[in-house]
């Protein structure tokens, strides 16, 4: 089994007028999941206006003590307690960064220049945002001080949020759906809806 950190992404459509039944459920699932050797984190991503499918994501050291989770009675026990809270869901397992851009109906990959972009696109405000708030309280410190508190902060917010994000809103121009001035026409268009 591969021993790099694995991340396993659950797409789940809520049942009509189960709203917050399935959030409740869905966060006692990751106080769950938090509680197995080898959690790393987890992040719900909510769906866009007009839609009702949730993006969840449980990140394990390995994909061993992911097994080990998945295959637990506490979850089997969790996952029955959810039945009628949503739609048969779309499972997807990615180990490394390039996975998080891996199309789950195709397979394929978007070029790296592209994966790139959507990387940038998600750390630079979220950089310039700790830079504004935090920046002025760490420049007493030394500077790889300094850089180590940054990343550890970013880190798992890139990681578990803003990523997966940027991947799902960038999705059909990484994948050459659509090009970047007909993404950002639908993107302008759906917040004036």
């Amino acid at each position: 089994m591969s021993t790099d950190p694995v991340t396993l992404m659950v797409a789940r459509r809520v049942a009509r007028g189960r709203y917050r039944d399935f959030i409740e459920w869905l966060e006692e699932g990751r106080a769950l999941a938090a509680d197995f050797p080898g959690y790393l984190g987890s992040g719900v991503l909510a769906p866009p206006p007009g839609d009702d499918e949730y993006q969840i994501i449980f990140r394990f050291r390995d994909a061993e003590m992911l097994a080990a989770w998945e295959h637990s009675a506490s979850r089997r026990a969790w996952l029955s307690r959810g039945q009628g809270l949503f739609d048969t869901p779309q499972e997807h397992r990615a180990t490394g960064l390039e996975h998080w851009f891996q199309d789950a109906g195709t397979g394929s990959t978007p070029p790296r220049w592209k994966q790139a972009i959507a990387i940038w696109l998600a750390f630079f405000p979220v950089s310039l945002a700790f830079q504004f708030l935090f920046g002025n309280a760490l420049t007493g410190l030394p500077l790889v001080a300094r850089v180590l508190v940054g990343t550890l902060c970013l880190t798992p917010v890139m990681v578990f949020l803003f990523i997966p994000l940027s991947t799902r809103l960038l999705g059909p121009w990484l994948h050459g759906e659509l090009s970047p001035f007909a993404l950002l026409t639908r993107c302008l268009h759906q917040k004036r809806a």
